[in-house]
């Protein structure tokens, strides 16, 4: 009867020890998954967390009041451009609303919702069709504009100064086939602080005969309701 503990010490340590072989023998010898095995603990390290989406994929979050935008002009004539205002989607190849010139969208400055977009061919288009388009903007509307293929051979000169008063200091400069991207807005005091313009250059275009596209976002401020 004395022995009855040391034999269960004994049976029990051979029972770890067989148990133990077995492990490695299971795992392949890897020392690690044993112990995993045994103590349910994980050596991997943590995968590092995403970074945070924001809307329309900017780094930062908008300040409130504010709308959050990204344009993209087409890359040569083969992809289409894309206008993203507060993480959805008014112009793009997906929507098949894009065309080649100018892809414009009109937003309402207060609310930020869409009033319509559109595109305006300036290569083989009427210059007419965008001008009447832009004459009866209200005041406070927002001008989101992105190029496609060639945005500025059939523009004259109305319609560049319609754009200088949306906010613009590159359109009279725009030619054939640049790059172009802007946002303006009706009745803007100041000129316009989102306008970028890559120049079609032979020696520069990235792509044969059309330069590289752009792209640029930011935060616009709403306007506050016109008061009654």
């Amino acid at each position: 009867m004395r022995l009855t503990g040391p034999l269960r010490v004994v049976a029990v340590l051979l029972l770890v020890g067989l148990t133990w072989l077995l492990a490695i023998t299971f795992f392949g010898g890897d020392s690690s998954s044993v112990r995993h095995f045994f103590t349910g603990s994980n050596d991997e390290p943590t995968p590092e967390p995403r970074p945070r989406r924001y809307k329309c994929g900017l780094s930062a979050p908008c300040p409130p009041k504010h709308l959050a935008f990204r344009l993209v002009s087409g890359a040569a004539n083969v992809i289409g451009p894309k206008i993203c205002l507060e993480d959805k989607m008014l112009v793009s190849s997906v929507k098949n609303n894009v065309g080649r010139g100018l892809n414009i969208a009109l937003v309402n400055g207060v609310t930020g919702e869409l009033l319509e977009a559109k595109s305006f061919d300036m290569w083989a288009g009427d210059v007419s069709d965008l001008l009447k388009f832009l004459r009866p903007l209200h005041e406070g509307t927002l001008v989101f504009v992105a190029s496609f293929d060639d945005p500025a051979t059939k523009l004259n000169d109305e319609a560049r100064r319609m754009f200088e008063e949306l906010g613009s200091t590159i359109v009279k400069e725009l030619a054939f086939r640049d790059s172009w991207v802007f946002v303006g807005a009706k009745g803007i005091e100041n000129k316009s602080p989102f306008e970028q313009r890559m120049k079609n250059s032979k020696s520069n275009n990235k792509y044969e005969g059309w330069p590289e596209s752009l792209e640029m976002d930011g935060c616009i401020p709403l306007r506050p309701p016109l008061e009654a």
